[in-house]
C-alpha cells in the first residue's frame, strides 16, 4: 500500500508542476509520427503512426550498460515469446504449474558480471529485478505501459510503466508489477510486488550526467512439497481431474524473498571537446562515483516442523531467516576519444553483512551466525568502434577479501555488411560460491552447515562464437569449463528408506572434478507470403565426471503463424500453434527449504511435447493476446512434470492485453 501512496504522489507531483511538452497540442494520441526508413523496414505491423512531428523513435530505453532502444509497439512472434510473467523468452526455462513458481533450466548460463557471491536461493529469484535490469528513459512526452494478463486461478498479473519528462534533461519514471494467483494445486498460491523507480538527468551543457533508483521487491509462494502420491496425478483418474483434490506434502509452508535497494550513479567531465562546431563528442575525461545499497532476505515459515524434512530441533514454528546487507562504492576515471575508444579504471569497495539471528552449538561444533567483511577490487573497462568491428572488454582483480579472485569478459564483432555479422567472445572468473553454500542455518537439525572454510572458489572459463545472418539464420555455439562446482544434494552416506524424503538429508558439495560443457544454438524464419515458420533448436552435451550438470539433449520450439492487416488494415491479426519438446533427462528437483534445485539421478523425466494455440492482435497501440496452452494435455498421457513431483501446467485459456499510451 505504501507503494501505490508513492505512486499517487509522483502522480500528482507531476500533474502540478506539468511536463515540457514538445508535441503539438492538436496532435492525437495515438498518432506518434513516422519512424524512420531502417527501424520501421526491420518490425511488422506497427500501424497508425502517421504525424511525422514526434517520431516514436524519440521515445528511449536505456539500459544499465547504457544501451539504447526505442520504445516498440509492433506485434511480432518474439512479443508472443517475451508476453508472460518475466517477460522475456522463456525457450531455456519450463514454468511449474503455477505463476511465480520456480523455472527448471532447459539451457544453462555460468556467465555473470557479478562479482561477488550472492544469498542464494537461486530458484526464487527469477522475478527479482537486479541492477542490470533495471532500465531508464528519455521520452519527449509522457509515456505510460501496461500490461495484464490472466493468471491460473483467482487472480491477474498487472504491469505498469509510467515515465515522464520534466525537462529535456530530467527523465524519471515509475514501475510497478504485481500479481497473485491461487493455482489449481492445493497449497501452491504465488504472489509478488516488484516497485522501482528511477530517474536520469543531464545538464545543458553534457558535463554532469545521474541516474539513480529504488527497488522494493517481495516475492512469496505458498509450498506444498510436491505430489505425495504421484498415482493419483497419472493414472488420469477422472476424480482427480480437479487438481486441488491432490494429495501434497506440504500444508503450512510459505518462503519469502524481500529485498530493498538504493542505487545512484552520476559523473562530471572536467575536459570535453566536441567536433568542429557540431555535438559530437571528440575527446572527453570524467570522473564518477557509484554506489549501490542493498538489503535482502530470504525466509522459510512453517506453522510446525514435518518429518518431509527429518528432525527439528522445535516443535512449534519454524522460522528460517538468512539477512545480506550489501554496500557497494566505486570511483572510476573514464578516458574517451573518437579515434582511441573509451577506457575506464575503477576502484571500488564492497561491504558485506551475510548473517542469522542466533548462534548454532551442537555436539559437532559450532555453526556460526555470520559472514562478514570487506572487498577492495580494480577495475579496467575498454569500448571501441573502428569501421565494422565493434570491440569490448571489462576485467576486475581482486585486491583484498576472500570472496572473489578476478573476472575478465571481452567480446569482438564484425558487421561484414547489413546481412551477416559476425562475433566472437571469451569469459573467466572466480569467485566464492553463493553464501547459502558457505553457511546456512535451520530450525531443521539437517539443515545447518559451514563450509566457508572448506569450500575453494569456482573457476569458470567459456568461448562464445555467433553467427548472425539474415539468410543463415542465427547460431551460437559456447564452450564452458567448470572447476570446483557447487551444488546441493542427497547425502551419499545416508540410505534414504522406501516412502522417505530426500529432503531430510540435502547438503551442499563442491564437485572435484572439471566439469566441459557445450550449447549449440540456432534460430531460423523462414516466410512464405502470411505465413512464417519460426524454429529455435538448442543441442547441449556435457563431460562430467560424476552427474553434476543435467541438462536435456535436445531442445527444440517451432512456431507457425499466419500474419495479415485486416479490416481495411485496421487490425494487425497474428495467429498459429508453437510447440515445444526437450529430451527427457534426469531432471533436477527442487528443495522448497532452501529455495534451490538439487542434484537427483534416479527419475527421468521429460520428454513430452507441448502445443500452444494463440491468436494476437494489434489495433493502434495495443496488443491483445490470447493463448490455449498446452492444449495437448486434454489428450495425452498425464506424465508431464516441472520437476520430480511437481507436474507441469495443463490445458489453460488465458488472455491479455499490453498499451501504450503517449500524451
Amino acid at each position: 500500500m505504501k507503494y501505490i501512496i508513492l505512486l499517487v504522489f509522483f502522480l500528482s507531483f507531476n500533474f502540478f508542476f506539468g511536463q515540457e511538452d514538445q508535441i503539438s497540442k492538436s496532435q492525437s494520441v495515438d498518432s506518434l509520427g513516422v519512424m524512420n526508413k531502417d527501424f520501421s523496414e526491420s518490425q511488422e505491423g506497427n500501424k497508425g503512426l502517421e504525424n511525422d512531428k514526434m517520431p516514436i523513435t524519440s521515445y528511449k530505453i536505456i539500459s544499465f550498460k547504457r544501451d539504447t532502444t526505442n520504445i516498440d509497439t509492433t506485434l511480432t512472434i518474439q512479443k508472443e515469446y517475451t508476453y508472460n510473467y518475466l517477460r522475456k523468452d522463456d525457450f531455456e526455462l519450463l514454468p511449474f504449474s503455477n505463476m511465480g513458481r520456480p523455472y527448471t533450466r532447459l539451457g544453462l548460463n555460468f556467465e555473470s558480471s557479478f562479482f561477488y557471491p550472492k544469498i542464494g536461493a537461486t530458484a526464487r529469484h527469477f522475478n527479482y529485478l537486479e541492477l542490470e535490469d533495471v532500465n531508464y528513459y528519455n521520452v519527449p512526452t509522457p509515456m505510460t505501459e501496461a500490461m495484464f494478463k490472466t493468471t491460473m486461478t483467482e487472480g491477474q498479473l498487472l504491469d505498469i510503466l509510467l515515465t515522464f519528462n520534466l525537462s529535456k534533461r530530467l527523465n524519471y519514471s515509475i514501475a510497478y508489477k504485481g500479481f497473485r494467483s491461487l493455482g489449481k494445486y492445493r497449497r501452491s498460491q504465488s504472489e509478488s510486488g516488484n516497485f522501482v523507480t528511477t530517474a536520469n538527468y543531464e545538464t545543458l551543457n553534457k558535463r554532469y550526467s545521474l541516474r539513480m533508483h529504488i527497488a522494493a521487491q517481495d516475492l512469496v509462494d505458498q509450498e506444498n512439497g510436491g505430489l505425495s502420491d504421484k498415482t493419483q496425478f497419472e493414472s488420469g483418474d477422472a476424480d482427480f481431474q480437479d487438481r486441488s483434490r491432490l494429495d501434497v506434502n506440504l500444508t503450512d509452508a510459505t518462503n519469502k524473498i524481500l529485498g530493498k535497494r538504493y542505487f545512484f550513479q552520476h559523473q562530471y567531465k572536467l575536459i570535453r571537446k566536441e567536433k568542429d562546431s557540431s555535438a559530437i563528442e571528440k575527446t572527453s575525461l570524467s570522473i564518477g562515483h557509484l554506489f549501490n545499497y542493498e538489503t535482502k532476505f530470504y525466509q522459510f515459515n512453517q506453522t510446525t516442523p514435518n518429518n518431509f524434512f527429518g528432525d527439528a530441533f522445535s516443535s512449534s514454528e519454524i522460522a528460517d531467516k538468512a539477512h545480506l546487507k550489501t554496500l557497494y562504492n566505486e570511483l572510476n576515471a573514464e578516458f574517451y576519444n573518437s579515434i582511441l575508444g573509451r577506457l575506464k579504471g575503477s576502484i571500488n569497495i564492497y561491504n558485506y553483512n551475510y548473517y542469522f539471528n542466533s548462534l548454532l552449538i551442537t555436539d559437532t561444533g559450532r555453526i556460526p551466525n555470520q559472514l562478514k567483511g570487506e572487498e577492495i577490487a580494480l577495475g579496467a573497462d575498454y569500448e571501441k568502434k573502428i569501421g565494422g568491428f565493434q570491440l569490448k572488454g571489462n576485467m576486475s582483480y581482486n585486491l583484498s577479501g576472500t570472496l572473489s579472485g578476478s573476472l575478465f569478459n571481452a567480446s569482438a564483432g564484425y558487421q561484414i555488411n547489413d546481412k551477416i555479422g559476425l562475433s566472437a567472445a571469451i569469459f573467466s572468473s572466480t569467485k566464492m560460491p553463493d553464501f547459502n553454500f558457505l553457511l546456512y542455518q535451520s530450525d531443521y537439525e539437517n539443515y545447518n552447515w559451514n563450509t566457508s572454510e572448506t569450500f575453494e572458489k569456482v573457476k569458470t572459463n567459456s568461448i562464445e562464437f555467433n553467427l548472425n545472418s539474415k539468410l543463415f539464420g542465427q547460431a551460437t555455439a559456447k564452450f564452458t569449463r567448470l572447476d570446483k562446482q557447487p551444488y546441493f544434494a542427497v547425502d551419499p552416506l545416508q540410505d534414504v528408506l522406501a516412502g522417505e524424503s530426500e529432503n531430510k538429508y540435502i547438503k551442499p558439495f563442491q564437485e572435484t572434478s572439471s566439469i566441459n560443457y557445450l550449447k549449440v544454438k540456432y534460430q531460423k524464419e523462414f516466410k512464405y507470403k502470411s505465413f512464417a515458420l519460426q524454429n529455435t533448436l538448442m543441442y547441449q552435451t556435457v563431460s562430467q565426471s560424476n552427474s553434476i550438470l543435467n541438462i536435456p539433449e535436445f531442445t527444440t520450439r517451432n512456431t507457425l503463424y499466419f500474419s495479415k492487416e485486416i479490416f481495411k488494415k485496421a487490425m494487425f491479426l497474428q495467429t498459429g500453434v508453437s510447440f515445444k519438446y526437450f529430451t527427457s533427462y534426469t531432471m533436477n528437483a527442487y528443495s522448497p527449504l532452501l529455495g534451490e534445485f538439487y542434484i537427483q539421478n534416479d527419475q527421468k523425466l521429460g520428454g513430452f511435447p507441448m502445443l500452444d494455440f494463440f491468436v494476437n492482435a494489434k489495433v493502434q497501440q495495443t496488443r491483445i493476446y490470447l493463448k490455449a496452452e498446452h492444449f495437448n494435455s486434454s489428450f495425452s498421457e498425464p506424465n508431464y512434470y516441472s520437476a520430480p513431483e511437481y507436474p507441469y501446467r495443463d490445458f489453460i485459456v488465458r488472455f491479455g492485453v499490453v498499451w501504450n499510451f503517449f500524451s
